[in-house]
């Protein structure tokens, strides 16, 4: 995805693209915030494409879908016979794999304090070990990360490591949720239409006013995820 694929002209979302292509020109840590359903995976694949990274890797990861054991192989990799069942002449991490590109760490907020720990290191030092080595690799990566949380409060909460929440929110894109710009639910529904009639097998052609009125008046509690 690229800023193309960004839907909508409304000021705030006019201005966040902006703030994108500025950020994209840097090397620095982002941090997503939005609501669950707002794009944050499609923010942070523009400021990669935007990024002079965008001929690199872009790997993305969700921290919250895996059990932090595995997530910790799945960041860091692992040497053969590291632990029971693991792979046959080991296996590289996130890390290694988004080497020279950009690494997404998908909600960042679910990860408990140990592997907020290890990732601290790795961010740090810009190297990382697998599981059961005792070698470091160099790592050469963009950290962009995401959350729907108030991370600041996980921090006062002490759920939320502050030294880590001050390494990645270096600088921080915040997505507006959809009820608060609806003047941009035409153009996204309209941008939609294909998807949706391959999807349900339909040959819609337009949306009535009816419709559309009734498109702007609903909560999307969900986000552009429920628009979809």
């Amino acid at each position: 995805y690229t800023l193309k694929d960004i839907y909508g002209k409304s000021k705030s979302m006019t201005e966040l693209k902006k703030q994108i292509a500025r950020y994209a020109a840097t090397d620095a840590t982002i941090l997503i915030l939005g609501e669950s359903g707002t794009g944050k995976e499609l923010f942070a694949q523009a400021v990669h494409n935007c990024s002079l990274r965008r001929n690199n890797p872009f790997v993305a990861i969700n921290c919250s879908a895996l059990p932090m054991n595995l997530l910790e192989s799945e960041l860091f990799g692992y040497v053969d016979g590291a632990f029971t069942g693991a792979k046959k002449g080991g296996k590289a991490g996130m890390f290694e794999l988004a080497h020279t590109g950009t690494l997404f760490l998908d909600e960042i907020g679910e990860m408990d304090l140990s592997m907020q720990s290890r990732l601290l290191r790795a961010l740090q030092e810009k190297e990382i070990m697998r599981i059961g080595d005792n070698k470091v690799i160099a790592v050469d990566v963009r950290i962009v990360a995401a959350t729907n949380r108030d991370l600041y409060h996980e921090v006062e909460e002490g759920r939320f490591r502050e030294d880590l929440y001050y390494r990645l929110n270096l600088l921080d894109i915040s997505i507006p949720p959809l009820r608060e710009r609806t003047e941009d639910i035409r153009e996204i529904a309209a941008a939609l239409l294909p998807q949706i009639n391959e999807r349900l097998h339909c040959r819609i052609t337009a949306f009535s006013p009816a419709v559309m009125d009734r498109l702007e008046e609903f909560p999307w509690k969900g986000n552009v995820r429920e628009l979809c």
